[in-house]
């Protein structure tokens, strides 16, 4: 069976800037959810460009820089703070919203990752597993992991304990124990299920 990769095929759709958005972070315990808008330059696309879960993270890595170089690049944070007053999905679609606005060049077109997109005030097609189709995506989804997993790392020296550096603030056993062993830190989503349950039985 043939491994599918992403191309150019929704890009070469529209005339005009074309825009990849995706994100990272909404199923972790801890941490923000970050966005990424990603306009690639069609004579400059990195080679390698694939779903970021496709890529080690030396891969991911070396294409984030050559994104960073060859690409205009948006960002777009939803801290804990709001995922918890807001809930994760809309917190997700603020943080597309601001990756597209942090573009230094806006798009004539967003192409977004999966089955849902906020208002953008531009036109927008939404692709399921678009992240493993449109090169766009693909780029979006190594800015936006990459950026979120340095985050992570920072803050595993500001939080200790916890082993976010490991994890990223995925719901891993060791993630749990440390959370009965040490409670929620100020990065933790205070509203998820399992913080919560930890909190109780730590307050007890």
């Amino acid at each position: 069976m043939k491994t599918q990769k992403p191309d150019w095929q929704y890009e070469a759709k529209y005339t005009g800037p074309v825009a990849g958005v995706d994100e990272a972070g909404r199923g972790p315990l801890a941490g923000p959810v970050i966005a990424s808008a990603v306009i690639l330059k069609p004579d400059q696309i990195p080679d390698g460009l694939n779903d970021s879960k496709k890529l080690s993270e030396s891969k991911r890595e070396n294409l984030y820089r050559e994104i960073i170089k060859y690409a205009y690049v948006g960002i777009g944070i939803a801290e804990p703070e709001e995922i918890d007053r807001i809930n994760v999905l809309a917190a997700t679609m603020i943080a597309m919203q601001r990756a597209v606005a942090d573009l230094p060049h806006l798009p004539t077109t967003i192409l977004v990752d999966g089955n849902r997109a906020p208002d953008f005030n531009i036109p927008c097609q939404t692709i399921i597993k678009g992240d493993a189709k449109s090169l766009s995506i693909a780029a979006a989804s190594i800015i936006a992991k990459v950026t979120r997993d340095r985050l992570m790392a920072q803050a595993d020296m500001r939080f200790t304990g916890y082993g976010h550096s490991g994890h990223k603030g995925y719901p891993t056993k060791a993630h749990r124990e440390a959370l009965l062993l040490h409670g929620a830190s100020p990065i933790h989503r205070w509203s998820y299920a399992p913080v919560k349950a930890a909190l109780t039985k730590v307050n007890k």
